[in-house]
């Protein structure tokens, strides 16, 4: 969240796929009408003086392609989310940016390994004499999934606390148990506390991450993981695990990760010191431990699997300092979302119109007046729209992994997932300002046009913020990096009135069919938005003071290695 693909010639061979999978006639005239697009002029007109002016109509007319039905929701290695990658490398040939892969075009072709696990597979515990079969779906589900999850002799289970680690709370629930060669299991989120200055109080950290859980396991030697899922959550998560699991083809997960419904959790814990209602107690109370269970594990897998190519769409504008345009701007937005799902109320399409459609359509109106400006900033800007974001940042995580330029001349990541929903924007949040001097630009952008910084709402603090998009990706490669959001504050609305539209979003639209081009999307909000956006922008490619980590910061010490590396 792996064998590396042959070397091949994809140019060609991706039209004629692309092609091929086309498989209905309203896409075929989508294709044709998308390829021919460059010959024609703008929406609002033929080029004027005003070309180079932030373009509203730019705008709606990008999210009218990119959250359409016919998109099919962009799903990483989809035919919609080929067509979305086509129809963002023709808006950068037409607006002049500058090809930076190998073979001279905008993709940067990335080997992925897509994996869907079958109903047919089989996790047995065994209790005693006593064998149980777990259903798929209903009593688990599978963080990651392929054939190197097998697990073909039963192997003792570990109950480990919260699976954390952490130093500075002197925390350790590893402290006192050997999970070589076992599994572990854990319960979800982390200690509890009103203290501040422990775990953050009532702000959970990133030790809350089950990402940072699987890895953290692994590093001890555990052989697997099952997470004890929050009763009260289970069934959002049947629905957010209903899709392919992918993965960077070279990165494919070799250890079982399984979530359990936490109704099957007695079934693990029979027999052994503490039963699970035991260890609920010993939750509310903030005494866990961590002790040996008495039942084992066995996984069997049944997948249907697929290797392909997605891409990342990278385009340059150059700089105008003949020093300074070796070094780099990125700004990101993925163009991903999560495809075709579980239909609800009979629509399965998930567009993503919110997320991230508009961020992909402010990034290439970014792009278009920059590109077609008189003025360039001295330093060189990257454009990148990449994919996979959903699937666990892999476009973000490839690139920094195979950088088309330098990592240590590229000076920050501007990321762009979401965008101000309510015209009138008088605040923005700067998520991850707090680790780099990045706070400092965009607190100086912002003043120019009178729009204030707010931190995040605490009604949304319930994970660590910045690891919950593209950016961090670039962040632990050492790059410093942001994502500018809307803040509450606005010149018509009540921040009582803002703040219960974005949870009514979170709750009812993000991640769900409903995240389409029904909804009353504001384009004056966008425009209003991407003007920060530019300002910040501008000043970070003009200015020859580069951001900085701040003291302390976990990213520090990655940047520090890619200059010495020179990578």
């Amino acid at each position: 969240m792996a064998l590396l693909f042959p070397q091949r010639h994809f140019l060609c061979l991706y039209f004629v796929d692309f092609i091929i999978m086309i498989d209905f006639v309203a896409k075929t005239t989508l294709l044709l009408l998308i390829c021919s697009y460059q010959f024609f002029p703008q929406m609002n007109g033929v080029f004027t003086n005003t070309e180079k002016s932030i373009s509203e109509t730019n705008i709606k007319r990008h999210m009218q392609f990119l959250a359409s039905d016919i998109f099919e929701g962009r799903g990483t290695g989809t035919t919609g989310g080929n067509l979305a990658a086509k129809y963002i490398a023709l808006e950068y040939s037409k607006y002049g940016l500058k090809p930076c892969s190998n073979e001279n075009n905008y993709y940067q072709y990335i080997p992925m390994h897509g994996s869907f696990a079958l109903p047919t597979s089989e996790l047995k515990l065994f209790s005693g004499n006593n064998e149980t079969t777990l259903k798929l779906n209903e009593d688990y589900l599978l963080f990651n999934s392929g054939q190197q999850t097998f697990v073909p002799i039963p192997l003792p289970l570990v109950f480990v606390g919260y699976g954390i680690i952490a130093p500075e709370y002197d925390y350790n629930d590893y402290q006192s148990i050997d999970v070589e060669r076992k599994i572990v299991v854990f319960l979800e989120g982390e200690p509890k506390s009103d203290d501040p200055d422990y775990f953050k109080g009532k702000i959970p950290t990133v030790y809350s991450s089950p990402n940072a859980k699987q890895r953290l396991a692994i590093s001890r030697g555990a052989a697997g993981c099952i997470l004890i899922s929050d009763e009260n959550k289970w069934k959002d998560k049947e629905q957010q695990f209903s899709f392919e699991d992918i993965t960077l083809a070279y990165s494919v997960s070799g250890n079982l990760s399984v979530l359990l419904n936490p109704e099957i959790a007695y079934e693990i814990f029979k027999n052994a010191k503490y039963s699970f209602d035991d260890v609920i107690k010993m939750k509310e109370e903030s005494k866990l431990i961590s002790f040996p269970l008495q039942t084992k594990v066995s996984f069997k897998g049944e997948f249907k699997q697929r290797d392909f190519i997605a891409s990342n769409i990278v385009g340059l504008v150059e700089g105008s300092d003949d020093e300074l345009k070796n070094s780099y701007l990125i700004i990101s937005a993925h163009y991903d979302h999560l495809g075709i799902g579980t239909p609800i109320n009979g629509d399965s399409i998930y567009n993503g119109a919110m997320d991230n459609a508009i961020g992909v359509s402010v990034l290439l109106e970014l792009a278009r007046i920059f590109s077609q400006s008189d003025i360039h900033p001295k330093r060189s800007i990257l454009f990148i729209a990449l994919t996979g974001e959903e699937k666990g940042w892999l476009g973000s995580s490839y690139y920094t992994d195979h950088p088309l330029f330098p990592l240590h001349k590229t000076i920050s990541d501007v990321n762009i997932d979401g965008i101000a929903l309510y015209k009138g924007l008088q605040a923005v949040v700067g998520v991850g300002s707090e680790y780099s001097t990045l706070d400092k630009f965009l607190q100086d952008a912002a003043s120019q046009l009178d729009i204030s910084i707010e931190n995040i709402p605490p009604q949304f603090k319930r994970f660590e913020a910045f690891s919950q998009s593209d950016q961090v990706a670039f962040a632990t490669a050492g790059i410093p990096s942001i994502l500018v959001l809307e803040g509450l504050k606005h010149k018509n609305l009540s921040d009582e009135k803002v703040l219960e539209a974005f949870i009514d979003y979170m709750i009812h639209t993000y991640h769900s069919p409903f995240d389409d081009l029904n909804q009353d999307i504001s384009y004056e909000a966008a425009v209003e938005h991407l003007e920060l956006l530019y300002q910040f922008c501008y000043s970070l490619a003009e200015s020859t003071e580069v951001p900085q980590w701040k003291p302390g910061s976990p990213y520090i010490n990655a940047r520090l290695r890619s200059i010495a590396e020179g990578k």
